[in-house]
């Protein structure tokens, strides 16, 4: 299990550059696990699908997505976070060396690379084989990305996912956290660290829950954090909300802002 992830501040060499000019990447020096389903929120823009990121390059999967056997990583994009990852350390109890790395943001290419490395000729089992045997490209966005899960997810290992509700519906979000609390329960070294915007997600019985929305890295509860908030407001007060929002931007000229408005973009 992952304990403790940390910055090494001789290895940064500019701080004025990306990932560092994200301020809470910036402030970040220690963060301890306790748990083994953690959950990183925060607005667009605050951090946390990077340090995920950072922590799949440094334990050496995919930085578009896959494991330490099979990997893809076609963007030059991606090298941006190399500041990141070179001054990031992990710590674990036990390093399984096992695990995954699902984006939901490039699902589509690493079902593309499965494809082409199936094609090769090689003795043993297909990649594909180990994912129910369907190419996800023959399945829907959804129907592929809960199939990788089933499949890949029950074991030890730790597993990052960057955004999984992007492909799923309300009910396989609650399907996914049944898929994580059975990982955890049958495999004492499963690790599931997941970046989300889901209030459904969040919802996870002892999870932690790291916020990146103040500009540092910290650990809040459930009903703290913003994606639920915003929720609960609009389900108990869906008609206000609406009228209010739809008249601000009436009231507003082209490209201008007021608070009101930035109530409901946080």
């Amino acid at each position: 299990m992952l304990k403790r992830m940390y910055i090494l501040d001789e290895k940064i060499l500019d701080r004025n550059v990306y990932p560092f000019t994200v301020p809470a990447i910036n402030s970040l020096h220690t963060l301890e696990l306790k748990s083994r389903v953690c959950f990183f929120t925060g607005e667009n823009g605050s951090g946390k699908s990077t340090l995920l990121e950072a922590i799949a390059a440094h334990y050496g999967f995919g930085r578009e997505g896959g494991s330490r056997n099979y990997s893809n990583s076609s963007t030059e994009k991606n090298n941006a976070i190399d500041p990141l990852v070179s001054a990031l350390r992990l710590s674990f109890d036990i390093r399984t060396r096992r695990g995954f790395f699902l984006r939901a943001e490039s699902f589509f290419n690493v079902a593309t690379h499965i494809d082409e490395l199936d094609k090769e000729p090689f003795a043993g089992p297909t990649i594909i084989s180990s994912m129910g045997g369907v190419s996800m490209h023959d399945q829907s966005h959804g129907q592929s990305f809960f199939a990788l899960l089933t499949h890949r997810f029950r074991s030890n290992g730790l597993f990052l996912l960057d955004e999984p509700e992007a492909a799923l519906s309300p009910q396989r979000q609650l399907a996914f956290l049944a898929l994580v609390h059975d990982s955890v329960s049958r495999y004492p070294d499963a690790q599931f660290i997941v970046s989300t915007h889901s209030p459904i997600l969040l919802g996870y019985p002892g999870a932690q829950i790291f916020s990146f929305d103040r500009g540092d890295v910290h650990e809040i509860a459930y009903g703290e954090s913003m994606p639920v908030q915003v929720m609960s407001d609009f389900l108990a007060h869906r008609e206000a909300m609406l009228e209010e929002l739809f008249n601000d931007i009436s009231d507003s000229a082209p490209g201008q802002t007021n608070s009101k408005r930035n109530h409901f973009n946080t």
